[in-house]
């Protein structure tokens, strides 16, 4: 198993063993929601006779359905292996650590606490920040999770558009494309259609 799970985790470019990948997998398993919550203690009566009522079923997941967790568990086990620390984003910016600190009070890189700072891969480019990256974080809204954020930068949209593709947001930053188009996308996040 564990050679099986190098070779993959090699062929997706991760530079982590298995133990230590299975590791941040049990981590992130164990930080999400219990295994077999239910639903419905989240919401008040009313609410449950609402979202019933629209045909929403708030029963807890049966022992023979998927674990819905799984996908988001391996998503995040990618997210915090592939991470950089301070110092390791000092070095690749070629700045002091402090001047990493900085930059994350100011909102002008993301990341999150887990044993110290992480921040996401998908915001650095070469030997610098990706192209924009201040005027697209500024538009992001506060409460969302660095998952969410990293899922939307490496989706294509179908409203950044390069060759006739939809490209990511990363990929139209990257190409010279107006980071406002990928800020006034990225405000909407954990907005209702």
């Amino acid at each position: 198993m564990s050679v099986a799970l190098e070779n993959i985790l090699a062929k997706a470019g991760l530079k982590v063993d298995a133990h230590e990948f299975l590791t941040l997998v049990e981590d992130a398993a164990r930080r999400l929601s219990p295994p077999n919550p239910d639903p419905s203690h989240y919401f008040s009566a009313d609410q449950r006779a609402a979202l019933t009522d629209v045909g929403l079923d708030l029963s807890p997941r049966r022992e023979d359905e998927p674990d819905f967790r799984a996908r988001t568990v391996a998503a995040h086990a990618v997210l915090a292996e592939g991470a950089l620390s301070v110092n390791e984003a000092a070095k690749a910016l070629g700045v002091d650590d402090s001047r990493i600190r900085h930059r994350l009070k100011e909102g002008r890189l993301t990341g999150w606490k887990d044993g110290g700072w992480k921040l996401p891969a998908w915001q650095f480019a070469g030997s610098g920040v990706l192209p924009g990256l201040e005027v697209v974080l500024k538009a992001l809204p506060e409460d969302q999770p660095a998952l969410v954020v990293a899922a939307f930068m490496s989706t294509p949209q179908p409203d950044l558009v390069i060759n006739d593709h939809a490209a990511t947001p990363r990929q139209w930053l990257l190409s010279g494309g107006d980071p406002d188009h990928v800020a006034r996308l990225i405000a909407t996040l954990g907005t209702p259609l």
